[in-house]
């Protein structure tokens, strides 16, 4: 864990260089269509936290209605 920190966040030629890496291992062509997949499992993660979020609400006032 330490070690992360040591070498600290990739900089503005760091991400230049990652992104070069990737164009090349993937091809410009891929490139919107793995963005796109990121984008839907980011949303779907959203989704079902705003989810769980709800049932731990309605749990806890059906818990407080119970309790009066």
């Amino acid at each position: 864990m330490n070690v992360i920190f040591a070498i600290g966040m990739p900089g503005g030629w760091e991400w230049i260089i990652i992104g070069l890496i990737v164009v090349i291992f993937f091809g410009a062509n891929k490139i919107p269509e793995i963005f796109k997949g990121f984008g839907k499992g980011i949303r779907e993660f959203k989704d079902a936290s705003r989810e769980i979020k709800k049932e731990i609400e309605k749990e806890s006032n059906t818990d407080t209605e119970k309790n009066k």
